[in-house]
């Protein structure tokens, strides 16, 4: 992947120091996406019945999000995959269980959690969000996202999914609790990756964001997905002019609460402000993981567990 992360940030942002790449992305003549919003509650209401109900399903080019408000008893099927599944859990999320053929294992923090390909299931204790990262491709859940159309056709400007080199030793569930992360400034976020995603659990912000610090940017070739999991937040989106002004499109400023995502296209300039009097958190997906967050020393917490190329 030949990506890109175009902005000038301010000095003290960890990201300032982040390398480039000279190349644009993959079609650089290709028409630019529209940027999705998505409130998970008008999808699939918090008071449904079934953990059916309470599941809303949508994807960008490369993954799925499998956003369900759990309960206690509910059991989620994965299905049997081909590629790893990723479960989100955070502060608010209920204690889980995972099951595959090899035996259960329980989890009982915040953090991101890795199943190996093959079987799975997911039994809940307690109530609260599971938010699950499938593959786009894997076919028991590739057409169920409901901005399905969205994706008919690949987005030619984002990069295809290669995933990455198999993680060290044998297959397992692993568990990567936030708990163990200590607080660095010369760090962004917390980020963990597999062999098709990288999750970042960018820090609790209490209040709304300072408007004269905002940091407005761009990506060459890959999706992001900001998706907040406390307070709210306005997404700040600007899609660069090309040379057919009938597809210009207006700056956009969405608001959206909690649980939500906002499905940010290449190369459309963005930045997202916290606007809740209390707290505020977003956690950003990618997929495939970014190479130039990977080459960071010590950002990503798992590296040693998921090599790079």
């Amino acid at each position: 992947m030949n990506e890109r992360d175009n902005t000038v940030y301010a000095k003290d942002d960890p990201r300032s120091s982040l390398a480039t790449a000279p190349a644009p992305g993959p079609d650089g003549s290709a028409a630019i996406a529209a940027a999705q919003y998505v409130d998970f509650r008008q999808l699939a209401p918090a008071d449904g019945t079934t953990a059916e109900e309470r599941t809303a399903i949508v994807r960008a080019q490369n993954v799925i999000l499998v956003h369900t408000e759990a309960r206690t008893g509910d059991d989620l099927g994965n299905g049997t995959l081909d590629g790893e599944l990723a479960v989100i859990l955070t502060d608010d999320s209920p204690v889980i269980s995972v099951h595959t053929a090899a035996g259960t294992t329980p989890v009982n923090d915040p953090g991101l959690v890795v199943v190996p390909p093959g079987a799975s299931h997911i039994s809940v204790q307690g109530d609260g969000p599971v938010l699950r990262l499938i593959e786009a491709a894997e076919p028991e859940w590739r057409d169920r996202a409901a901005n399905a159309e969205a994706y008919a056709e690949d987005h030619p400007r984002v990069a295809p999914l290669h995933r990455w080199p198999e993680p060290v030793g044998e297959p397992a569930v692993r568990h990567y609790p936030l708990a163990k992360v200590p607080d660095d400034p010369d760090r962004f976020g917390r980020i963990f990756r597999t062999r098709a995603f990288m999750v970042n659990f960018l820090p609790p912000q209490h209040g709304p964001r300072d408007p004269r610090k905002l940091s407005p940017h761009t990506h060459d070739d890959f999706e992001q997905l900001s998706v907040a999991v406390r307070g709210s937040y306005v997404h700040h989106i600007r899609t660069p002019w090309l040379n057919d002004s009938t597809a210009w499109r207006d700056d956009e400023h969405v608001r959206l609460g909690s649980p939500s995502v906002a499905i940010i296209p290449p190369p459309a300039v963005h930045t997202s402000a916290a606007d809740d009097p209390g707290v505020n958190q977003l956690i950003d997906i990618f997929s495939p993981p970014r190479v130039d967050f990977s080459q960071k020393p010590g950002w990503v917490l798992n590296a040693d567990d998921y090599p790079m190329p």
